[in-house]
């Protein structure tokens, strides 16, 4: 929404909350909605000020490149822009570049420089120049090995091997909108919105918040070249979620990592904060997942049913590796989130089944009476590392 909202109910009124309209769930005074971001120095600039310097006509062949990496984090990522003089056609015509690895939880100070590969382009929608880019990179140490966090070399190295199987990835990415003191947005300050209900692709201002950065985010994305597929407000108030695949290979980790830099990015613009954590909130919320779909060829013809379950066979013997895969953190973040409640499966066993939110793996209803498609898997976090994920989907059900 243009006009961000916060909820005027202290905790003793929440009880009451269930019984009456959405409408009071959230406040719409203008004062509520001033002081929401009072503490974001972003949202403090005047962005007309910008608009001075995005008419100022640029030459074509003056290109700014912005290099994205993943840090020592696992879950974020960092940026630097450079110029070149020339548009690259290719990541391999996009020179390799480095950073301090030291002050990105990646190197120590004696020894910090380290290397930027280029491996995908995208058109940069956040610049003004019309050929500038987006250049997403994976990352090596000084002695030429892959940093702890870049997965993207392991997945690529699995893909080689099993590209004739023709991988598809689909990931439905969760996020939570926050307040700068780490608040859901439009939360009472003191309280909590109405139970989960009228929320999941909701439409009205008393159900859904800052719309605008979501639809904003969407079309920066299909400027972007992200096979962006759609997008809907989700269970808990102030979380969202977006669709990107089907695509084949590597590209759906690539796009899943730059469209998380481009909504970090327009949130930005806006002064509000997002996380990826997979259950922001304790309580009785939905937490946040990165729901990956997944299908090889055969699964995609005529009798892929069989070839479907196949792979859940394949993935039932192997519930403590993946969960150790589905997050940055081996597995602890999804132990907040996997409780087997809130349209969750049980991190301590595996379970399938069709058209079941409370399983491990979804067979959705579609697929079932189609007799072929695709799986998918509802244990990897909101903010795991879609590398790894795909990476450990491709080694046990392909390798």
């Amino acid at each position: 929404m243009a006009l961000r909202v916060v909820g005027l109910l202290i905790r003793q009124e929440v009880s009451s909350l269930a019984s009456k309209a959405p409408s009071r769930m959230f406040s719409s005074s203008p004062r509520a909605m001033s002081s929401v971001l009072a503490n974001s120095p972003n949202a403090d600039f005047n962005k007309k000020l910008m608009d001075r310097y995005s008419r100022l006509k640029l030459n074509p062949n003056v290109i700014q490149a912005t290099y994205v990496w993943i840090d020592g984090t696992g879950e974020n990522v960092r940026s630097k822009t450079r110029t070149l003089l020339k548009k690259p056609e290719s990541p391999a015509e996009v020179p390799k570049w480095s950073y301090d690895g030291s002050s990105t939880y990646q190197a120590l100070g004696g020894n910090s420089d380290t290397t930027l590969v280029p491996r995908a382009i995208y058109r940069d929608p956040t610049k003004f120049g019309e050929n500038d880019i987006i250049v997403m990179c994976d990352t090596y140490k000084p002695d030429g090995d892959p940093c702890d966090t870049n997965h993207r070399c392991a997945m690529q190295h699995t893909m080689d091997k099993i590209k004739d199987q023709e991988p598809w990835f689909g990931i439905e990415q969760e996020y939570t909108f926050l307040d700068f003191d780490n608040r859901p947005l439009g939360w009472p300050a003191h309280g909590f919105p109405g139970p989960q209900g009228p929320y999941y692709c909701g439409v009205g201002a008393d159900r859904v918040i800052a719309r605008d950065i979501v639809e904003a985010h969407a079309v920066a994305c299909i400027y972007a070249g992200i096979d962006f597929a759609g997008t809907n407000a989700e269970v808990m108030p102030a979380q969202w979620e977006y669709q990107v695949g089907p695509s084949l290979g590597m590209k759906c980790a690539d796009d899943l990592w730059v469209s998380r830099y481009l909504l970090w990015r327009v949130a930005e613009d806006y002064g509000v904060v997002v996380t990826f954590d997979p259950k922001p909130m304790d309580g009785p919320w939905n937490g946040a997942g990165a729901h990956t779909n997944f299908s090889t060829r055969a699964m995609r013809e005529d009798g892929g049913l069989k070839e479907i379950e196949k792979a859940i066979e394949r993935l039932s013997k192997k519930q403590d590796h993946h969960i150790r895969c589905y997050d940055p953190h081996g597995g602890k973040d999804n132990e907040r989130r996997l409780i087997g409640r809130l349209e969750t499966s049980s991190i301590k066993k595996f379970s399938w089944g069709v058209a079941d939110r409370g399983v491990s793996v979804r067979i959705p209803r579609g697929v079932a009476d189609a007799g072929k498609g695709y799986l998918e898997d509802r244990r990897p976090s909101s903010n795991c590392d879609p590398y790894a994920v795909c990476n450990a989907i491709l080694d046990t059900c392909c390798v």
